[in-house]
């Protein structure tokens, strides 16, 4: 077997100005790759030239992580052949292709928490003096890698772990930038990212590409992909299913080559009746919050990333300490920790599925079901039959696509790994469900199928009590489309709710920023 050494370099890329633009800077051909009996890839070819934006679409298990994963020498294809530069290219690690100007940022964040930032930055890269690690150098290149993204505010001594969740991406983009890459795979980096931050990312993709870069941009948002990409190729079910010029593309047609079908009616509205209080919040810090939820009712809270809208469910779902205000959920007033919230019949899907949402190591059906396993066994014992079977239906019901309740949750794609967290919530059978980012990082087509679920939980029923549905979204189009009240956090202050019918993204965006006052609508 070949190494990378038959790419005939040693990490160094050529002269910006030395490519043939029209020769691929890589190409993927007859790539394939199975998992027992599940097909991830059949028979994938890829190719981006120097200079060009490739967005790479797909539904969640299409296939996307999968390619990009073999590219950057995680996984090891069954068949198939890489090239760089007209070069044929085997890693055998992802050591390997970073030494050969590849750079991926995942979904998921890949860093280690207990190191600072700049070990993080040039980890498996570190300069070196006199056989010791040249902290000076690590220190300035970092610095430089995080000025170029426009946050040199971030401190390259600081450790990881105290970082916001966006900042720790921004942490992953400029381990890219100082590794010096020719081809950059971007995994849905803006998941974590608020609005200004993502017009940066765009800014530099836009400068990577004027630079001779070749970029694989992965996003779930067409949006994204028709503002910052070239070209563009649709991934369903392991098999290529379509592409071309961006330009040329409707949105409506993209999302048909990732379905094979219409996608339409993304928001559905049964009918609804607000019923009566399950959350009462008055005084509550952060962001003065006063507010009631009804069931039948979904309310969305709004604003950019830090306004402080995660810590304000924390602290609702007893995560974090109320140090002023109130709160009532159904008949249990005060605070209380969160495994007292789960018994008055409330649940919260966090934002980072990663560190907080799932037991990575432990299976489906375990993730599923951990937090109500009475219905399995008596006396804390838990049939397992009883317990698959119940895992069973939900992933049926949310359409999961796994190889089965035993699976280990970490070997899910990371929209998968979400329906996961939201059916834990429905199985517990909750009555207030609390929701950060529910959709960050699914593709559209789950994202029609959660949207589906949540207004059915809402829906005036006959013989079932609607539930009440409180989410935090980044995502404006969400909010108005899904919501029928939606509050918006500026600056660490709750706004009134206004209703959802009557306001514009425009308008939320408007008061997210601070340009309108966030408390100014009835």
């Amino acid at each position: 077997m070949k190494g990378p050494a038959e790419a005939g370099h040693s990490g160094r890329g050529s002269p910006e100005g030395g490519h043939d633009v029209e020769n691929p800077r890589f190409e993927m051909r007859g790539i394939k790759k199975t998992f027992g009996a599940t097909v991830a890839l059949d028979g994938v070819d890829l190719s981006v030239r120097a200079g060009e934006v490739l967005a790479l679409v797909g539904q969640n298990g299409a296939g996307k992580s999968t390619l990009m994963a073999i590219l950057a020498g995680a996984l090891a294809s069954d068949s198939g052949a890489m090239r760089i530069d007209g070069r044929r290219f085997t890693p055998r690690s992802p050591l390997d292709s970073r030494r050969a100007g590849i750079a991926t940022i995942y979904q998921e964040l890949s860093l280690a928490p207990h190191l600072s930032v700049m070990e993080n930055i040039l980890l498996g890269v570190e300069p070196a003096r006199f056989g010791l690690l040249d902290w000076p150098r690590m220190r300035d290149t970092a610095a430089r890698a995080l000025a170029e993204l426009g946050h040199d505010e971030i401190d390259p001594g600081a450790r990881v772990e105290t970082l916001s969740v966006a900042a720790q991406q921004l942490v992953e983009i400029a381990r890219a930038l100082a590794s010096g890459c020719r081809v950059l795979v971007l995994d849905e980096p803006t998941s974590s990212l608020g609005r200004d931050d993502v017009a940066r990312l765009f800014a530099l993709v836009r400068r990577l590409k004027a630079q001779g870069r070749a970029i694989v941009y992965i996003s779930h948002f067409i949006e994204e992909v028709k503002a910052i990409a070239d070209r563009f190729v649709v991934l369903r079910d392991g098999r290529h299913a379509g592409g071309g010029d961006i330009a040329a593309a409707t949105p409506d047609a993209i999302i048909g080559m990732m379905v094979g079908r219409e996608v339409a009616d993304l928001f559905p509205r049964s009918p609804r009746r607000r019923g009566e209080a399950i959350l009462d919040v008055d005084g509550l810090e952060p962001g003065s919050a006063t507010f009631t939820l009804h069931r039948g009712e979904i309310l969305g809270i709004a604003g950019l990333i830090g306004a402080g809208r995660t810590r304000l469910l924390r602290t609702i779902f007893g995560l974090e300490p109320v140090r002023r205000g109130h709160v009532r959920i159904a008949t249990y007033s005060g605070a209380c920790p969160p495994d007292e919230r789960w018994k008055q019949g409330a649940g919260l899907l966090s934002e980072d599925r990663k560190a907080e949402g799932l037991a990575p190591g432990l299976t489906v059906a375990d993730n599923l079901t951990l937090t109500r396993l009475d219905p399995f066994g008596p006396a804390g014992l838990v049939s397992p039959a009883r317990q698959h079977e119940t895992a069973r239906r939900w992933i049926s019901t949310l359409g999961i696509r796994c190889a089965g309740a035993a699976q280990a949750a970490a070997e899910l794609s990371g929209g998968n790994q979400q329906k996961v967290a939201l059916a834990r919530l429905l199985h517990h059978d909750v009555d207030l469900l609390i929701l950060d980012e529910p959709t960050r990082g699914i593709d559209v087509a789950s994202k029609a199928q959660i949207y589906a679920l949540i207004d059915a939980l809402v829906a005036d029923t006959p013989g079932r009590p609607a539930k009440a549905v409180l989410v935090v979204s980044s995502y404006l189009p969400e909010l108005v489309g899904l919501c029928d009240r939606v509050a918006v956090m500026c600056r660490g202050t709750l706004g009134a709710a206004r209703d959802a019918t009557r306001v514009t993204e425009h308008e939320l965006m408007m008061a997210a920023t601070g340009a309108e006052a966030p408390s100014s609508a009835p």
